[in-house]
């Protein structure tokens, strides 16, 4: 099965909320309705991208934009607004804004641009081949190849090998790690990241050009040669 895109997305109206999360439905996308809580979903850093209204309850949408990028979270940031000034605009693409589109918007704009900034990270079908190294990953195959020899992963390890991959040379703690694939409700336990992790390194031990670092108390790193050359 395909692993879908994660997606949050922060609007305090709420009826547009769920408009859009109905029009989304390539995704698994969340809503939520305050700019404090919205803050704090993103900052788990496990979403593909961030669809964010500016004006919001307890927290505007900038001041969000602003700490997440402080904060190191570079989660693709949509900014969704009736703020249509240039000078708006600019502010969010200086803040670290990705795109914007300004209200009222024709649903087909919206999901060309949610579409444009998922396949810029390859995370939709057009852009369903991923590599490392001499590691293939085809995301629509379910396939994981080293060289010439096919590598059989089950449903969890071939999403978390398809989730580092998708963050490369990027740090994930295994409580991201564990939300992205387990999910926020799972009642198993945080160590099973850690099964799993060492079951997947054993599968593609023999792939060369990355490898996969635990740090210690922090997380996990795919780390690709080439790219650090």
């Amino acid at each position: 099965m395909e692993t879908q895109p994660n997606i949050l997305v922060v609007e305090d109206d709420q009826e547009l909320a769920y408009n859009i999360k109905r029009f989304i439905d390539f995704a698994d996308v969340q809503t939520v309705f305050d700019g404090l809580v919205g803050l704090s979903q993103a900052q788990t850093n496990i979403y593909d991208l961030l669809i964010l209204d500016l004006m919001l309850p307890n927290k505007n949408g900038l001041d969000i934009l602003k700490e997440l990028r402080q904060n190191f979270v570079t989660t693709p940031v949509l900014i969704l607004t009736a703020k249509d000034t240039l000078t708006d605009k600019l502010k969010g693409f200086e803040l670290g804004a990705d795109d914007y589109l300004t209200k009222p918007f024709h649903r087909e704009e919206l999901l060309a641009r949610v579409k444009a900034l998922l396949k810029r990270n390859g995370l939709l079908l057009g852009s369903d081949r991923l590599q490392v190294g001499d590691l293939r990953l085809d995301i629509t195959k379910h396939q994981v190849q080293i060289q010439t020899k096919l590598v059989n992963l089950n449903a969890k390890e071939f999403d978390i090998l398809v989730y580092l991959i998708q963050n490369k040379n990027a740090i994930i703690t295994k409580a991201q790690l564990f939300d992205r694939i387990w999910g926020f409700d799972s009642t198993t336990a945080l160590t099973v990241v850690e099964v799993y992790m060492s079951n997947l390194r054993k599968k593609i031990s023999l792939a060369t050009g990355f490898e996969i670092k635990t740090l210690r108390n922090v997380g996990y790193l795919l780390k690709v040669e080439s790219e650090n050359k």
